[in-house]
């Protein structure tokens, strides 16, 4: 077992790992921006170091910083949490060319995942359907018209490197690609560095269903569940649960089948998500897969009664983990809010500020992952995340009550929150009886 670990994250996941090492017995090292000298992750850590400036490009995306502040440390290996160095194969390189293990996937198969259109390409060649689109990346506005034709109006543009919702277009028709084309470049080129983009046939009101999955790197992978991610705003995930309410047991099976075929083929290694579109006739579709630990893996937890994080941070160790050789039994319901410093009565704009008072739900089947605290301040810098509800149930009812509960409770002053937006979702009519899709948010808020 490795004797110290250093975390590249900031924030509730940098959080998470830590409390996992410190039940492992391994010692933590906390790197942190002027702007988080008071975070709560340092605080906690055994160790923390300084790695530069509050901007993610002079210290979280820094990676001579984080290499230097693993080296003054004497870590053992990185863990990146999600979010800034997460699937970055050039870090995982580095590290490892360090003598610094990575705590997560080849930087190989980062690299192949990583660019979605080399991805579709590896998924098809792996048996698993995928969306209708251009061959590779766009070469240009006449390689893109060409495209677009080919596959046929409404089409999506998507940044080969992209993630969060970033880099992608909706095009409803000829006369909007041109315009919409060279936006997204210039946005993935300034979120990714890489203007790289190609375009795929738009499906309109589908689900958005993602599939857990653990790979020991040598052929041998388990699924653990499926989780519904279609509730979602401008890309970006807000509520998901495990199982899906939408999918009937044939569907569900089937995409379980294909997360699995698809990451055997290329050996995947550590903690993974395999992704997925179902439209209303039941016609799945390869999405993407990301190569770190998502966000909501907290939902499959609580489903699966294992500590993800510490089994990864295991397997990267020793070379196995024990759920890779043993049934792993999926009990109940898990939903998770994502719960954010926005202003939805100000077309969700972020608001940092000062936590002025601070008060998290309890009470059985629930869970909060988050870095508040009285008298925090929130900076601008950064995500505007500040915590994660999860409820546990043994029915989706249940889970959702407890859900509603959690966040009548929770308390959170002195910046603006979504947690009375996600009480409305909670108690929309479509939401209780599982009949929603990607549209969903845009559909109620009209």
């Amino acid at each position: 077992m490795y004797k110290k670990i250093l975390v590249a994250a900031r924030g509730e996941i940098a959080l998470r790992v830590i409390r996992a090492c410190r039940e492992l017995g391994v010692k933590a090292v906390a790197v942190h921006s002027e702007a988080d000298v008071e975070a709560l992750h340092v605080k906690l850590a055994d160790e923390n170091v300084c790695i530069g400036g509050s901007s993610p490009q002079e210290s979280y995306l820094n990676i001579p910083r984080m290499i230097s502040a693993a080296e003054i440390t004497h870590a053992d290996a990185i863990h990146p949490g999600y979010g800034f160095l997460s699937e970055n194969p050039h870090f995982a390189e580095v590290c490892n060319s360090c003598h610094i293990d990575w705590i997560g996937p080849s930087p190989e198969i980062m690299q192949e995942m990583g660019n979605k259109s080399m991805a579709r390409k590896l998924m098809e060649a792996a048996g698993l359907p995928v969306i209708p689109g251009s061959d590779g990346v766009v070469a240009g506005e006449e390689d893109a018209f060409s495209s677009a034709e080919k596959i046929g109006y409404p089409v999506m543009i998507k940044a080969v490197a992209g993630g969060g919702g970033r880099g992608i277009r909706i095009v409803k028709d000829k006369s909007e690609l041109a315009g919409l084309l060279h936006s997204a470049g210039k946005e993935a080129e300034a979120a990714f560095g890489d203007g790289g983009l190609y375009i795929e046939k738009y499906l309109e009101k589908p689900r958005h269903i993602e599939v857990q999955v653990f790979g020991d790197g040598k052929g041998k992978v388990i699924d653990l569940g499926e989780r519904e991610c279609s509730i979602q705003r401008r890309h970006q995930k807000l509520i998901e649960e495990s199982p899906s309410p939408g999918i009937d047991d044939a569907v569900r099976k089937l995409v379980r089948e294909y997360a699995v075929k698809g990451s055997e083929y290329i050996k995947y290694g550590s903690l993974g998500t395999v992704e997925f579109l179902i439209t209303d006739s039941k016609e799945i579709y390869f999405l993407e897969m990301n190569t770190r630990v998502q966000v909501e893996h907290p939902v499959t937890e609580m489903v699966c009664s294992y500590d993800l994080i510490k089994e990864q941070i295991i397997l990267s160790a020793t070379g196995s983990s024990k759920i890779l050789n043993q049934p792993v039994p999926l009990r109940g319901y898990a939903m998770e809010c994502r719960i954010n410093a926005e202003d939805p009565d100000n077309d969700f704009k972020p608001a940092p500020g000062k936590i002025t008072f601070y008060h998290p739900p309890g009470g059985p089947g629930v869970r909060v992952d988050t870095h508040l605290y009285d008298g925090y301040v929130v900076p601008p810098y950064y995500d505007s995340l500040l915590a994660k509800v999860i409820t546990w149930g043994e029915t989706r009812k249940e889970a959702r009550y407890r859900m509603i509960r959690s966040l009548e409770e929770f308390v959170i002053e002195g910046v603006p929150t979504t947690i009375q937006f996600h009480l409305w979702i909670l108690r929309n009519r479509d939401f209780i009886n599982g009949k929603f899709d990607t549209s969903f948010i845009d559909r109620i808020s009209k």
